[in-house]
């Protein structure tokens, strides 16, 4: 069946338009969440004494909806999408009160893992939803102001935080969550109506390869935050994650071949495009979280200003990120061409990084606002366009799995990102505050795993430069360690075939 853009037997414009706020609540609440805790991490870390388990508060949140992307985009194929949200949402409520109660570092991060298991769906399912009701071509626009969304999220995420954190406390950053949460879900049950899917040959759950998707996911995150820390890369725990990783992605393939409906098709890897904007989204995922989750925590440490400041900081990148995420897709749209803008976007993201990688502690801060504008300039070009592509590549009936394998892919790399340069971040932090400080620290306080933006504003002058340039060495020279990624997606890209976007649903 062929459908116009607007679907009219819904209701038109009207209807459309009332999808897409529910959806814009829905994608807001997921990715508010990937950001919101960046600011108030140094203080939340010194309240639990948990300053080596840093980089698991974010880590979770990212791991926990990367494992579970494929599993919501597939079922939303063979079921419907409506339901899935709603529920996605309500886990999500769930996690965020967990994180609120929270007493200690572990309850900490199995909070942000149940918000995570609820934030996949949101994601995913936006975006899916969009695909069921906008075909290709008009996609664009709808997509761009999706980019839009995250974009603001990722600045107002930090700023929110950081303004909670010095405000009525950061445990708000999660009460914060459950009215938002409320209001998805009233509207997606109010707002969106979608044809449901044909009910024949769905074929059973694909349980194994679901089960095999999670323990290789798992590994590999393990494998990235614990190696070469927390264990050598010699040591017994990583050799058997790295062999749990191998054993698990063959039995998923070899799962994945015989299933009738597999989580993730091999069929997909049989495109060309998919092929490419999956591995270019890896390379984007890692550049993008690698900074992202840590930058508000240098500019507190470093240039000691306070939680919210710290997120106002982070505009110049929100700002430039929503502009171009909107007249990108809005050119796209108009003219159905979107290759160039994603390969002069990506190498753009590697200029920010490389910039940003020269800061120092007595640094020009217009300089850093600089350098994060850059970036945003070459996220909001490249992006959204990673899953129109994809979307693109096959037929409506498969763009849930499509999207859900080219986001959940990206996702790995946002998840390596994290825990990479976290790890390393934490590891060298370490390193050099053992190296740097004197033996009458610890009277003052000043050991790695109590230090909060204010202690270290309150140190005596000798004490504090050493802790600056300790934060300083251990985290701008890894942007530059990761910026070479930007050229691995742009040459990539570069091979990408444009074809035409379509005018029409083909359902």
């Amino acid at each position: 069946m062929t459908t116009t853009a607007e679907p009219q037997t819904h209701g038109g414009k009207k209807h459309l338009g009332m999808i897409f706020a529910a959806l814009v609540v829905a994608m807001l609440l997921a990715s508010l969440n990937q950001t919101v805790l960046a600011t108030a991490l140094p203080t939340m870390v010194g309240e639990l004494n948990g300053v080596e388990h840093m980089a698991w508060v974010i880590t979770a949140f990212i791991l926990a909806s990367t494992v579970m992307m494929p599993i919501y985009g597939k079922l939303g194929d063979m079921y419907g999408r409506k339901h899935l949200l709603i529920g996605a949402i309500a886990v999500f409520v769930g996690g965020s009160v967990m994180g609120a109660l929270a007493q200690d570092m572990n309850l900490l991060i199995a909070a942000r893992a149940v918000q995570g298991i609820g934030g996949g769906g949101l994601i995913i399912l936006s975006q899916a939803i969009i695909a069921d009701v906008v075909p290709a071509r008009e996609r664009g626009k709808y997509m761009g102001i999706m980019g839009g969304v995250f974009a603001v999220s990722s600045v107002a995420g930090p700023l929110l935080g950081g303004w909670l954190t010095e405000g009525p406390g950061w445990r708000w950053a999660f009460w914060i969550n459950v009215p938002i949460g409320l209001v998805a879900i009233v509207a997606a049950a109010v707002l969106i109506h979608l044809p449901k899917p044909p009910a024949e040959g769905r074929g059973r759950i694909d349980y194994a390869g679901m089960a095999l998707l999670a323990a290789a996911t798992t590994a590999i995150v393990l494998i990235a935050t614990w190696g070469g820390g927390t264990y050598a890369w010699s040591d017994p725990v990583i050799l058997w994650l790295i062999g749990i990783a191998v054993v698990s992605v063959a039995l998923f393939i070899w799962v994945e071949s015989r299933a009738a409906e597999p989580v993730i098709p091999l069929m997909l890897f049989r495109n060309r495009n998919f092929n490419l904007v999956t591995v270019a989204g890896l390379a984007v995922g890692i550049m993008m979280f690698g900074a992202l989750g840590y930058m508000p925590t240098y500019l507190q440490m470093v240039t000691g200003f306070g939680a919210a400041e710290a997120g106002l900081l982070m505009i110049p990148m929100m700002g430039v990120m929503l502009c171009t995420s909107i007249i990108v897709g809005r050119r796209v749209s108009a003219t159905g061409r979107y290759k160039r803008y994603m390969v002069v976007g990506s190498l753009v993201i590697g200029a920010g990084l490389a910039g940003l990688s020269t800061v120092h502690a007595d640094t020009p801060i217009v300089m850093v606002c600089l350098f994060l504008g850059v970036m945003g300039l070459g996220l909001g070009s490249t992006m959204q366009n990673l899953t129109l592509v994809a979307q693109n590549s096959f037929a409506l009936r498969f763009v849930g799995t499509a999207t859900a394998s080219v986001n959940y892919f990206r996702q790995v790399g946002a998840t390596l990102g994290s825990a990479i340069v976290g790890s390393l971040f934490a590891s060298r932090l370490t390193s050099e505050l053992a190296s740097k400080l004197p033996p009458e620290a610890a009277s003052a306080g000043a050991t790695g795993s109590s230090l909060t933006p204010e202690l270290v504003t309150s140190l005596p002058e000798p004490l504090h430069t050493l802790i600056v340039e300790a934060y300083n060495h251990a985290l701008m020279p890894l942007f530059m360690w990761i910026a070479p990624l930007s050229i691995v997606a742009f040459v990539l890209l570069c091979f990408l075939q444009e074809k035409e976007l379509a005018t029409k649903l083909e359902r």
